[in-house]
């Protein structure tokens, strides 16, 4: 099925208690505002500021041990995590509104819906 997918987010997940201060170490060590520092009211998402036409900066609060993991945004999320399959990757967990993948070299990320209302320039079309 043809759809459009790009990279969404990179997301550094913080095996920490608050991450009010891991959000002011990044913004700090990265140039970059915050954009906001409890994006649900949980206290376990936060962003930094970007331009449009950028990957989302997102920190988030984990178990696991810290990393950083890509989210890819597309239009349709059936078909993108079926053309992942077809390539290796393998679901992890459905979390909300996205799944969490595994990529054949042991990389976890995310396929999101479409996060942003223009999908603009960098971006795949898949048939």
């Amino acid at each position: 099925m043809p759809h459009r997918s790009r990279i969404s987010a990179y997301v550094l997940d913080c095996k920490v208690e608050d991450l009010a201060e891991a959000t002011r170490f990044w913004s700090a060590a990265l140039g970059r505002a915050i954009a906001s520092a409890d994006q649900d009211g949980d206290g376990k998402y936060a962003e930094l500021a970007t331009d449009a036409d950028e990957p989302f900066l997102l920190l988030q609060r984990v178990d696991h041990e810290a990393r950083i993991h890509l989210d890819i945004e597309t239009d349709d999320l059936d078909a993108e995590v079926a053309r992942l399959e077809a390539l290796g990757a393998t679901r992890v967990a459905f979390v909300k509104r996205w799944w969490v993948m595994q990529a054949p070299t042991g990389h976890r990320f995310c396929v999101v819906r479409k996060q942003r209302p223009e999908f603009g320039s960098h971006l795949n079309h898949w048939d």
